[in-house]
């Protein structure tokens, strides 16, 4: 490839990460915010609203999976999808209707279930399997920086010009991300490759479903059963952590809370590069254990002091946590795929299973802090998160560079030699 076009397609991917980063997770909280100081919305209304788009997100994660999977325009889907979601920030200052706002939030996050596996498959496509794990690491880097400069910015415009201003950024970020897929060049993708083949390879006979890659693999569905106890146990920690600083200082919650997001995506940014530039030489297995061992003792660590500032530190360790775990995910589920052409599928899926689990986080941790308080709860979490990260001990490692049979050369994913 063109070293200029390479380089072109690199800084449209860091571009598109960083700009669908804050789009890709939803409005979540601003729109919360946004209902009850703006339009005065009761809490239960508010509930059921955000209830609606994340289950119909979660439905979509498999089929968006498999949609990418088919298509050769990928770029297309990602600027449709982006449009789509900058529409539905727009209506939002111009109505209060419980039906359009369930409808256009819905519709948004059907629409953002595409972003994660197109582009892993941009990646994948442009890169091929050897490269995908830097990329992939270089990914989740700018999609963290992302994130936390839109939360910064959000934090910032929502003071000077109240909550509406939140629509009005995330529309900006998603117009930015289609300016950003728009540079990617349509000839670099190589689609069979995006989607989990060899180079050359072709799909012989019926491709087999989502389910029965999944069923088949039991590497693949020991992960996802990983993968849903690790949301299950993490899902609920800030959220907790948030009620238990409302209760030590009710004036300085909202800013810590927004501190610890910030400062636990700043971590993750060196987590993820980590990933990209040593999961290979590593495996993926030991970075995913440090990422698993670190729940359970943040579990137990928010039980030892009520002390605000304790349990901010105590929740910067999410960073390494989520950090890991987002970077390595996809390179995972390309490790337990790569030949079947149902890569971009199975991270559908997988994305569902802790989907669930992140769903019924709040729910469960409530009912504990409601029967037993709040370290019990924190204690429960911790417990779950250590089943995880038990079973994963058991799991194989999933990457084993191939050797070759020169002396001092480098190993490479697809056998080759650096």
């Amino acid at each position: 490839m063109d070293r200029n076009l390479d380089r072109r397609n690199n800084l449209s991917l860091d571009g598109l990460n960083f700009f669908l980063a804050d789009v890709r997770d939803g409005l979540g909280p601003y729109l919360a915010i946004y209902l009850l100081a703006v339009h005065r919305w009761d809490p239960a209304s508010i509930g059921v609203v955000m209830t609606v788009a994340a289950m119909a997100g979660l439905v979509a994660q498999a089929p968006a999976g498999a949609l990418i999977d088919r298509v050769r325009s990928k770029r297309a889907v990602v600027a449709v999808a982006a449009l789509l979601v900058t529409l539905g920030c727009l209506v939002l200052p111009f109505t209060s209707s419980f039906g359009l706002v369930a409808l256009t939030q819905a519709l948004g996050a059907v629409a953002a279930s595409v972003f994660a596996p197109a582009i892993a498959a941009i990646s994948l496509g442009i890169t091929g399997a050897r490269a995908f794990t830097r990329r992939t690491g270089r990914n989740e880097t700018f999609n963290h920086a992302g994130n936390a400069c839109a939360a910064l910015l959000a934090g910032g415009f929502a003071w000077l010009f109240g909550p509406i201003a939140v629509f009005y950024l995330m529309a900006a970020m998603a117009l930015a991300s289609i300016v950003a897929v728009s540079c990617v060049s349509a000839e670099a993708i190589d689609h069979d490759v995006a989607r989990g083949l060899e180079v050359g390879q072709s799909v012989q006979g019926q491709a087999p479903s989502a389910l029965r890659v999944l069923l088949d693999n039991r590497t693949l569905l020991l992960f996802a059963i990983c993968c849903g106890l690790f949301h299950l146990a993490n899902a609920a920690m800030l959220p907790l952590v948030s009620q238990k600083l409302a209760q030590a200082n009710a004036h300085l919650a909202t800013p810590l809370t927004s501190a610890c997001i910030v400062a636990a995506q700043l971590v993750m940014v060196p987590m993820a590069w980590l990933v990209g530039v040593k999961a290979d030489a590593w495996g993926r297995k030991p970075l995913l254990l440090a990422g698993f061992l670190i729940l359970p003792i943040r579990g137990v660590l928010y039980v030892l002091s009520d002390d605000p500032y304790w349990l901010v530190a105590v929740q910067l360790l999410d960073g390494i946590g989520a950090g890991l775990f987002g970077a390595l995910f996809p390179l995972v589920v390309k490790d337990l795929t790569q030949g079947t052409g149902r890569f971009n599928v199975s991270l559908g899926v997988l994305s569902t299973v802790f989907g669930f689990g992140a769903a019924l986080s709040n729910s469960l941790a409530g009912f504990v802090v409601q029967g037993a308080g709040y370290s019990a709860a924190f204690l429960t979490l911790a417990a779950i998160a250590a089943l995880a990260f038990g079973l994963l001990l058991v799991m194989p490692e999933t990457f084993m560079p191939r050797r070759v049979s020169q002396p001092g050369t480098l190993p490479l994913s697809d056998g080759e030699v650096a």
